[in-house]
Order: structure tokens, then C-alpha cells, then sequence
């Protein structure tokens, strides 16, 4: 009788143990769901164009598309981008937007054509999304009213941020 109670003391503890992780992992799980579907205003297909700053010092004009859709249970958004000018490929690249893990933020990983990659950091402000590629160097998508986006890049020079580049798209009817 007395290893009969140790033994269901035993699964008792060990039981509370497992369903204390699982609630944890539960409330994990809907933190980082809740940030990664505040940006629903993001999904669909896009399109539209933009200018960016070349090493040329000179504007360059391209045409965009950006498709964006929710991924594994809605805690991650892929994005698959691919700007032409004059019918060429110049941009085709993809991310994927997740929350949380080890920092309480969004993570922004980007996959480029040349097989650059990277891992940064990303956040919402009053509702916009920045992500940051450098330290000195940020992304900023604006989505308004009438559902239009308007993203900018931006690099830091001393105290004083200068655009490079900027690109306005409109979602695409289904």
C-alpha cells in the first residue's frame, strides 16, 4: 500500500509538471499568434510600384508584387516579393515574419535571390511595421485607410535619417 501511494504520488507530480509546460507552451503560443495576426492588415497579393536610391546616386523605377499569406497556424507570415524594371528581374526575394522565441519581438528572416540571408529584428509602432536589415538602415510599411501600402527605406547618417527608397502598392481584388 505505501509504494502503491508513492507510485501515484509519483504520477500525480509528474503529470502537474507536464500540464504546467503545456500551459505555458499554450500561452506562448497564443502571445505569438496574437502579435502575428495583429498584422492581418498585411495578407493578400500586392501590387504597384517604387523608386529606389542606386549606387549611382541616381533613382531607379521598378514595378512590385508582394504575396503574403499566413503560414502554420497563423504564427507566421510568408512573404514572397519580386520587383521587375524593364521586364528584368531585379528583386525576388521571400520572408517570413514570426514572434517571440528567445526575445519578446518580431523576427524578420529574409531569403534573396543571390542566396543572401539574414535574421532581424522587427516591430510595430502606432501601427506600422518596421523592420530593421542594419543598425543604421530601416523599413517602414504603412498600411492606410483605403488599404493602400506605402513602405520607405530609410538609412542613418549621423542624427539625421535619409530615404532610399520608397514603393506604394494597392491589394489586388480576389
Amino acid at each position: 500500500m505505501k509504494n502503491l501511494f508513492k507510485i501515484m504520488l509519483a504520477i500525480w507530480i509528474l503529470t502537474g509538471v507536464q500540464y504546467q509546460a503545456f500551459s505555458q507552451d499554450v500561452e506562448t503560443d497564443l502571445v505569438s499568434k496574437q502579435a502575428i495576426t495583429s498584422l492581418q492588415h498585411l495578407i493578400g497579393s500586392w501590387s504597384g510600384s517604387g523608386w529606389m536610391m542606386g549606387a549611382d546616386r541616381q533613382r531607379h523605377e521598378f514595378t512590385q508584387t508582394e504575396n503574403i499569406q499566413f503560414k502554420l497556424d497563423s504564427t507566421a507570415i510568408l512573404i514572397e516579393g519580386q520587383g521587375k524594371a524593364q521586364d528584368q528581374i531585379i528583386h525576388n526575394a521571400m520572408a517570413i515574419i514570426t514572434f517571440g522565441g528567445e526575445q519578446d519581438h518580431y523576427s524578420f528572416q529574409s531569403y534573396l535571390q543571390n542566396g543572401r540571408k539574414g535574421e532581424f529584428k522587427a516591430e510595430t509602432i502606432n501601427g506600422d511595421f518596421y523592420w530593421y536589415p542594419m543598425e543604421n538602415m530601416r523599413y517602414i510599411i504603412q498600411v492606410d485607410e483605403q488599404g493602400t501600402w506605402f513602405e520607405i527605406g530609410e538609412i542613418k547618417q549621423g542624427e539625421n535619417w535619409y530615404q532610399f527608397f520608397e514603393m506604394t502598392l494597392s491589394k489586388n481584388a480576389r
